[in-house]
């Protein structure tokens, strides 16, 4: 095996334990489903049906769990807490961060489902008569559900913790951080490790099971416009060619590739919606979105919990293949998009991230789905009973099939074949990308994994999808997948349990800060002024590290170790800042360390300030939640003593705040310095 991370620093390196037990993993199963095709189709379709039939009630409670909980976290005080430090902010734009998360999250079954799925539901529901007034008024709302809050829940859960731990507190962008709070070092453990190796190849599966089926599609849409054959061999081809532009798009990386990609889609998807809304009954369908967001919301709670209990054998069947086998995807899913998710949100608050993530997927899906949806079942029932059938029996045609009745239809199949390459090739570049960060040990998780590891990735997905198809192997797959979110739910609930007490503590932080006012004085009102309008230049934030920072740190330390407590000073020079890095942290068995940095920072001099230079030097003091912006620039020893004692006093005060409450804060990394033993895994 070549050394995957010779093209990244030093440091970032391949995670050998996680991508090699990830590898005998994909192998074992793609031998065992090729070889034995048919029986592994059985053994898995029982799995499935013994799943539904003895956990689908629960699937449906964790569903509905999930949500709530994200909701609940959004609109609270921990709200306003931000996927980062304090200081931080996005990274992306919010149409940018819009585009790459529907494109990852949803992909190439929003272009297979938005006519075939309201179709069914309105052709085949199951507890009410077909083609009745009752079906067609639950047909796309039913659709909504599939698609709407619930599983955004999931991916949000699962978004909002890995962001959390990881650029708030450093910890590795892997789903074993997520469980920091419940398992404390241990994640860097065999536990840690089959989290991910579990996370690795759950994504894996689910991302070939979908490029699978998109590529059936894509197979049918160039035969329906060029006469292209359809066969395995062509499958493969595209297969090919989406992996090599999936590559390249991945080698660019997130800022140029993917997310270039995903606002080129929903534009292009915008696009095409906007054509269906006015060569159609506009009208009328505008009329049909408004009456089915409103089923959609006033049934929310009946149809999440509606568990066809007393509904007969049918039902119970049409629940199985249709709502538990969505909630079981989009679990199977969650590691993938969440990493995803996390990888583009950092610097958005709790409350941006879950409501974003949750409402703009949300607005675009029922528009779409409502208007393709019902254009479709017009259709039907004004006699195109060939889409209906196709609805039924071959989904990956009816696009095309409901298109042939607009006009332009050349331009239309296009597009839709279009859509269908580029979020083929979104999901391919943004998986391999995460799977590369899966199995990586990054020195700091603002780094992508190297390039060899994400070329090889999008390879092993392409290689994956390329066997199952030739082997038959994909509706094998697909019931593994599902079957596997019923021990990751598991998982889930772990995280929100972790996430709930770092949260806590977090909030138990903002109670000591306002508890606690700093017991010093920053000097007289004349030294407070100067401070306020401080540029000093290197030589003097020099001089103030030297003859007050340095020796005020030095003394502090001393003192804290006279009297029994571990505390340590440390200077770090690093390349881009021009004077060094000072760190004092004081360590506590069990509970969170109390850290205090001061950071030089380069600054251009405001415009309204008397100064000739262009630029100055700042001070800034930052503790584990990020920068106070607060300027140390020109104080003297004491003043900075002082300074210290009162953020030393905030801590203590917040370490028994969460003793009081009988809930003791877990011994949480900080979010500056080294990323604690990341390194080491």
């Amino acid at each position: 095996m070549p050394h995957l991370d010779d093209a990244a620093t030093p440091r970032d390196r391949l995670h050998p334990i996680v991508f090699h037990g990830s590898m005998i993993g994909i192998v074992v199963f793609l031998i065992y489903t090729m070889t034995f095709t048919e029986q592994a189709g059985a053994f898995f379709s029982a799995g499935l049906s013994w799943v539904n039939e003895t956990f689908g009630w629960y699937y449906m409670l964790a569903a509905v769990a999930y949500l709530v909980f994200v909701v609940v976290i959004s609109l609270s005080r921990v709200g306003n807490i931000r996927l980062g430090p304090d200081d931080s902010r996005p990274e992306f734009s919010t149409l940018s961060w819009a585009s790459m998360l529907f494109a990852a999250g949803i992909g190439i079954d929003l272009l297979f489902f938005c006519v075939a799925e309201p179709l069914s539901h309105y052709l085949a529901p199951p507890d009410l008569a077909p083609e009745s007034h009752a079906a067609l008024r639950q047909a796309v709302p039913q659709t909504f559900l599939h698609w709407g809050l619930t599983g955004w829940g999931m991916y949000v859960l699962m978004g909002m913790a890995l962001a959390y731990f990881s650029y708030r507190h450093r910890l590795p962008l892997a789903i074993r951080s997520a469980l920091y709070p419940l398992l404390g070092r241990r994640i860097y453990g065999p536990i840690g490790n089959a989290v991910d190796i579990t996370a690795v190849i759950s994504t894996v599966f689910g991302i070939a099971t979908s490029l699978g089926i998109g590529v059936i599609q894509l197979n049918y849409g160039l035969n329906f416009m060029f006469g292209i054959s359809e066969s395995i061999s062509t499958q493969v081809i595209l297969i090919v060619l989406v992996v090599i532009l999936a590559t390249i798009s991945v080698v660019t990386g997130v800022e140029k590739g993917i997310r270039r990609l995903s606002e080129f889609n929903m534009l292009l998807a915008a696009c095409l919606l906007v054509f269906v809304l006015f060569q159609g009954h506009t009208l009328t369908l505008l009329n049909g979105l408004v009456l089915n967001i409103g089923d959609y919301l006033s049934g929310f709670l009946f149809k999440s919990f509606d568990t066809y209990a007393f509904a007969g054998d049918e039902a119970q069947q049409w629940k199985g293949w249709w709502t538990i086998f969505f909630w079981g995807w989009w679990i199977a899913w969650t590691p993938f998009v969440g990493l995803f998710l996390a990888r583009i949100s950092r610097g958005r608050t709790i409350r941006q991230f879950a409501m974003g993530a949750l409402l703009i997927p949300l607005a675009f899906m029922m528009a779409w789905m409502s208007i393709f949806g019902n254009s479709g079942i017009d259709m039907v029932t004004s006699g195109l009973t060939e889409l209906g059938e196709q609805a039924l029996n071959t989904p990956q045609t009816t696009i095309y099939t409901f298109l042939e009745q607009y006009p332009y239809i050349g331009i239309t199949a296009s597009v839709v074949t279009l859509l269908g390459v580029v979020f083929f090739v979104t999901s391919a570049d943004s998986g391999a990308l995460v799977l590369a960060n899966f199995t990586s040990i990054l020195s700091d998780v603002n780094h992508d994994a190297p390039i060899p590891l994400r070329i090889l990735w999008s390879a092993v997905i392409g290689l994956t999808t390329i066997a199952l198809l030739m082997a038959g192997g994909l509706s094998a797959l697909q019931s593994a997948v599902v079957i596997t979110a019923l021990p990751f739910s598991l998982v889930m609930f772990a995280i929100m349990f972790g996430l709930t007490r770092a949260l806590r503590t977090e909030k138990d932080k903002a109670d000591a800060r306002r508890l606690v006012a700093a017991t010093g004085d920053a000097g007289n009102w004349k030294e407070r002024l100067d401070h306020a309008l401080d540029t000093s230049n290197r030589a003097g934030a020099s001089a103030t590290i030297e003859h007050a920072l340095r020796p005020a740190l030095q003394q502090f330390a001393e003192e804290l170790r006279q009297r029994g407590q571990t505390a340590s000073l440390s200077e770090e020079q690093i390349d881009d800042e021009p004077l060094p890095r000072l760190t004092l942290q004081v360590d506590f068995e069990e509970v969170q360390s109390f850290v205090y940095q001061v950071r030089p920072h380069r600054m251009r001099t405001p415009s309204f300030l008397p100064v000739d230079d262009d630029y100055y030097l700042r001070l800034d003091v930052h503790l584990a939640e990020g920068s106070l912006g607060q300027n140390l620039n020109g104080y003297s020893r004491g003043q900075v003593i002082d300074d210290v004692l009162g953020e030393y006093e905030r801590h203590l005060q917040f370490l028994a705040l969460t003793r009081a409450d009988g809930t003791p804060a877990p011994a949480m990394p900080g979010s500056i310095g080294e990323p604690p033993e990341s390194a080491t895994m």
